[in-house]
């Protein structure tokens, strides 16, 4: 089974790079602006997870700048466990105000993104 999400894994990543979306061209104020607005956003993900591929991809559709954080190094696991409640990727935390909220599953955080970034 290994095998098989292993080389499925690599696929995703090879089509995702073939058939990569482009980012918009903005005024470098516009992107400085945008940049801001996206401090306090981090994505957990996996680099293969097809739900994550899903994601990272409406944020370069998107032209947005936000952190990846890799779910797989035992620090951001625990980090994503404890604070966030389960071990589930895609998770976007949204931290605003000093209050952090954690958002699950790929189509609710491209909403989250699109109607708030669109």
């Amino acid at each position: 089974m290994f095998i098989i999400r292993w080389i499925l894994g690599r696929i995703i990543l090879t089509l995702n790079f073939i058939f990569a979306p482009k980012k918009p061209r903005r005024p470098q104020a516009e992107q400085a602006a945008l940049d801001a607005q996206t401090q306090g956003l981090s994505l957990y993900q996996y680099p293969a997870c097809p739900f994550c591929v899903k994601v990272r991809r409406a944020v370069r559709r998107q032209g947005l700048n936000i952190a990846t954080i890799d779910a797989k190094q035992a620090a951001n696991k625990d980090t994503l466990v404890s604070q966030g409640g389960k071990l589930q990727v895609p998770c976007l935390r949204i931290e605003t105000d000093g209050q952090v909220k954690w958002l699950y599953e790929s189509s609710e955080i491209i909403d989250y993104l699109e109607l708030k970034f669109a």
